[in-house]
């Protein structure tokens, strides 16, 4: 980690879209996190190969690999999906299936996770969803940091930036309600 920083979040947006609402709110959380977490936005969804448990063990397909070592390397993720047919987009499902079957250290089970909800409808289907999933990971779901945050592209910059302020304001609290229930949000600064 970079010096001075004392927690990592590993950004997960579950839109293969450029212009997803959600990958901007994860975009904008970079840009807000406090100087003492770094976060780490993954951005290669469209490149896991499609779950099998048969290709779970031995050599792992590089992409899972990838995604496997930074969720270890994370001390807590945030997702942010959109809802598609009333439940998760299956390129994000796909994801969290690969995680499941992780049982090295620092894996998604009982790691903290949190996510922004994005959309201006609720997406409820999605979202219930994806506590359902994240319960069978064992994942160790940090409510206080779960939130709705709407956005439409009217408040989003070319770059992919929110500009709004309340919104960012809106995206920064809920990091700092999952930084603070982590160790390392406790753990002295070098």
């Amino acid at each position: 980690m970079t010096e001075g920083v004392r927690c990592r979040l590993l950004l997960v947006s579950g839109s293969l879209r450029a212009a997803s609402t959600n990958t901007a709110a994860l975009r904008t959380a970079r840009e807000v996190a406090g100087p003492e977490v770094e976060t780490v936005l993954y951005e290669r969804l469209g490149h896991l190969p499609p779950f099998n448990p048969d290709d779970d063990t031995g050599t792992l397909h590089p992409e899972v690999a990838g995604l496997r070592a930074a969720i270890h390397a994370a001390d807590a993720i945030v997702f942010s999906t959109p809802e598609y047919a009333g439940a998760l987009p299956g390129s994000f499902k796909n994801l969290l299936d690969w995680t499941i079957g992780d049982d090295q250290r620092g894996s998604i089970y009982e790691k903290p996770v949190a996510w922004i909800n994005t959309s201006p409808r609720g997406a409820r289907g999605a979202h219930d969803e994806l506590r359902s999933v994240l319960g069978y990971a064992h994942a160790a779901i940090v409510d206080g940091a779960c939130a709705a945050v709407p956005v439409s592209n009217a408040i989003i910059e070319p770059d992919g930036i929110i500009a709004d302020g309340a919104t960012r304001a809106h995206i920064a609290s809920v990091l700092d309600a999952i930084v603070e229930a982590l160790p390392c949000a406790a753990s002295p600064t070098d």
